[in-house]
């Protein structure tokens, strides 16, 4: 029954969001606006789920002393004051909360894509490394890109430059871009149906 219940559930209304958008009738539109209203009552609970999953697994770190648990302990300590700051001071500008927004969470952010920058670096040199036509072909394009992006690669080979970075990415950039966005669009269709048919069920999780 555990499994049948939320298997039939996620049939259902996968049913009724797929006459939504096929079939624009009152009532199709009706059920959407009522659902997308239970969905603002529903979200607490979610917020609740993951709250309760976050204390547990690292809960379960700190018991266990598993491999650099202390950072379990800065994670729950820092989740439970950035609330309390939230539910005491507000989200006002010049509340604490905000402070540790702007002071904490943001240069954290920043310094998570600057790293993520050095990883692209490194992989942008292995995959324009031109063993072979192919790979050739990339390191020009990107070079030619790049180069056509910034005003030194203008003021060394002349506006000539930018149409050609503008055709690079308008042409076969784009067409390729649109080839992925249609493999992945079948592969959206493909998995929806296995999910409303009842085929794909490894979200419901627990083996079979």
């Amino acid at each position: 029954m555990k499994r049948s219940i939320p298997l039939a559930i996620v049939i259902t209304l996968g049913f009724l969001f797929v006459g939504y958008v096929f079939i624009p009738h009152k009532i199709s539109t009706d059920f959407y606006e009522w659902y997308m209203e239970w969905i603002k009552a529903m979200s607490p609970f979610g917020v609740v789920l993951g709250i309760m999953s976050i204390v547990m697994t690292h809960s379960a770190r700190i018991q266990h002393k598993v491999p650099n648990w202390q950072y379990s302990i800065v994670t729950l300590i820092a989740m439970f004051f950035t609330a309390y700051a939230g539910f005491a001071w507000g989200t006002q500008e010049g509340t604490p909360f905000m402070w540790l927004f702007k002071n904490v969470q943001m240069p954290m952010g920043a310094t998570m894509f600057a790293l993520l920058a050095f990883y692209i670096a490194s992989a942008s040199y292995k995959a324009f490394r031109a063993r072979s036509a192919e790979a050739t072909v990339l390191l020009l394009a990107a070079i030619i890109v790049m180069l056509g992006q910034v005003p030194v690669g203008v003021s060394m080979f002349g506006e000539g430059i930018n149409d050609i970075t503008h055709w690079i990415l308008n042409v076969p950039n784009l067409a390729s871009k649109r080839g992925i966005a249609l493999g992945v669009g079948l592969g959206m269709v493909a998995t929806s149906l296995r999910i409303l048919l009842g085929i794909e069920r490894t979200y419901l999780g627990g083996g079979e």
